[in-house]
């Protein structure tokens, strides 16, 4: 079962991730680390972020340090290439896969209607919206968020061995990020 750490202090960063680019991350947009004048300038990117494309979440984080995928759900099944262009050519060596609470890429079937009809509202015909959300939306479908995060995180560590890979969580009604773990 899927746990969610309170980040409040440096001191609540898991000893794998301090020191290092996924620290860097949760001191930076939950301490509002300074990252402007005096701080570090960033010449490449130190860690990719994969997180889900809702408009409700923003990060703080300074320029240039970040590769940032946006995709429903933080899903990156389908922006492998893209994970690897940024670990081989960009040379990231850590990933913080950062899922959210209220997404809209949990039980999808539950939104099926809406969605068909939405499609339609802007000229689709039914058949095809109903054979587009049939087709895809298995794909896309997380079930639940926490677990969904974490066996991401799996999958990804298996493919990129030697990178650094945090699965966490952003709650929307605080705007902070959570480390997870595994029971």
């Amino acid at each position: 079962m899927a746990q969610l750490v309170k980040i409040n202090t440096r001191e609540d960063i898991l000893p794998q991730y301090l020191n290092t680019p996924i620290g860097d991350l949760i001191e930076y947009h939950n301490f509002n680390k300074h990252f402007f004048e005096t701080d570090k300038k960033y010449e490449h990117a130190e860690i990719l972020i994969g997180m889900c494309m809702d408009n409700r979440k923003r990060l703080n984080i300074p320029e240039k340090f970040a590769y940032v995928l946006r995709t429903g759900a933080g899903n990156l099944r389908a922006s492998e290439f893209k994970v690897s262009y940024a670990i081989a050519v960009g040379g990231v060596r850590a990933i913080a896969l950062i899922g959210h609470n209220n997404c809209g890429m949990a039980n999808l079937k539950a939104k099926e209607e809406k969605f068909i009809a939405g499609l339609v509202d802007v000229g689709w015909d039914r058949k095809a919206a109903e054979d587009h959300f049939n087709h895809f939306a298995p794909m896309y479908e997380i079930g639940n968020e926490l677990d969904f995060v974490l066996t991401e995180a799996k999958r990804i560590r298996a493919r990129y061995p030697k990178v650094l890979v945090a699965p966490m969580m952003y709650k929307l009604e605080d705007n902070r990020l959570y480390l997870l773990t595994e029971d």
